[in-house]
């Protein structure tokens, strides 16, 4: 009977250390800039914990899109409505390594103004918005870096960990060497200061997905049209791009403003997804209110499936960090003509297939009824 056990034992084992490897989830960390509620950088993370397909090790929330503590409200509340309290969020950084608000502003009637200052102020109004678009209404008054209004959404019960961004990205790393992608679809401030805290940072991780960076967009949009080296993420903290794109990551894949501007968040898409009565279909259907470009979905939906991409375009990427009218922007050079400093090769997106992202986003978004549950 023991011989009996113990080959079965053995059988058990072998077959389990014989099982492919893709069966294992794949290990993501988050860093985002979460404004809300709905929007481009919340359904981003929604995209990635609603994929069975991926384990989300947790959250660093850094000044964006919005103000930091602000964002971190809105995706603790995010985080409880869809059922997902198991995720922890971390604070990361409020103001860029560099650049600040005032020496932006008081460069403006020298270097003109730009299409989006995040949580700096709403959209200049001589910057029309593009037809279809429809942005979330702007606050009563311009909030300041620490003011925390009342949240449409309800006031989160979770709370934030008790450690900064950054080092909770560094431990999550250490803890899982080579294993994990860090997603940064914000300002990369928090990366930045990561590589600064573990200089091996990068080399430990399994890569990078960025949404940033612009090469020639094809648009009438008038943010981009004449500026077509111009990216939020990227000027909001060019330093902290620089940074983190010379850094020595296994692979560097960038979701660029070119193909972001091809997948458009429409009302039939909102429309498809409030039929679910899944909590994460019930959420966008209640607070989705922006018609933008979905930057932040596509990249992170790139990530789970990568032959959504039809086009990438391999170069050498950098950001000016010249403090004059092109601080901020995208720098690239093709191989054959990249300095001899240390840049590193990404994957720079450029064309998607529309049709399959939008259905993949959707069903994200709003599994069926019979869809196993996904073990947290």
């Amino acid at each position: 009977m023991r011989r009996t056990l113990s080959a079965l034992l053995f059988c058990l084992l072998a077959a389990l250390a014989s099982a492919p490897s893709g069966a294992a989830r794949r290990l993501v960390v988050i860093d985002q800039d979460g404004s809300g509620p709905g929007g481009s950088n919340i359904m981003s993370m929604m995209a990635l914990l609603q994929s069975p397909e991926v384990e989300v090790l947790g959250i660093s929330i850094v000044t964006g899109n919005a103000w930091r503590d602000d964002e971190v409200r809105h995706t603790l509340r995010m985080l409880e409505l869809i059922g997902r309290s198991d995720v922890p969020v971390a604070a990361g950084a409020v103001f860029p390594l560099v650049r600040t608000e005032e020496e932006t502003r008081l460069m403006v009637p020298v270097v003109g103004q730009v299409g989006w200052l995040g949580a700096w102020g709403q959209r200049p109004a001589a910057v029309p918005s593009q037809p279809g678009m429809v942005e979330p209404p702007k606050p009563a008054k311009p909030l300041g870096p620490y003011d925390t209004p009342p949240l449409v959404e309800g006031e989160p019960h979770l709370k934030p960990i008790d450690e900064d961004g950054a080092h909770f990205l560094v431990r999550q790393v250490r803890a899982h060497p080579y294993e994990v992608t860090v997603y940064a679809a914000g300002p990369l401030t928090d990366i930045a200061l990561a590589l600064a805290i573990e200089p091996r940072f990068a080399e430990l991780s399994r890569g990078i997905v960025i949404m940033g960076s612009s090469l020639n967009p094809h648009t009438d949009d008038p943010e981009f049209a004449s500026s077509p080296r111009h990216e939020f993420n990227f000027w909001f903290d060019p330093e902290a791009a620089h940074k983190t794109l010379r850094a020595h990551w296994p692979r560097i894949d960038v979701t660029t403003v070119d193909v972001s501007i091809k997948a458009m968040y429409t009302q039939a898409m909102v429309d498809e997804i409030s039929k679910s009565p899944h909590p994460a279909a019930r959420y966008i259907a209640a607070y989705s209110q922006e018609r933008y470009y979905l930057w932040d979905e596509l990249a992170a939906c790139a990530w789970l499936d990568p032959s959504i991409i039809t086009r990438t375009v391999d170069l050498y990427m950098d950001v000016d960090l010249s403090h004059g009218p092109a601080y901020g922007e995208t720098l690239t050079w093709s191989p054959p003509l990249k300095p001899a400093v240390d840049v590193q090769l990404v994957h720079a997106q450029v064309d998607v297939d529309l049709a399959r992202f939008t259905r993949q986003f959707i069903q994200l978004m709003s599994p069926p009824r019979n869809a196993a549950p996904v073990a947290h």
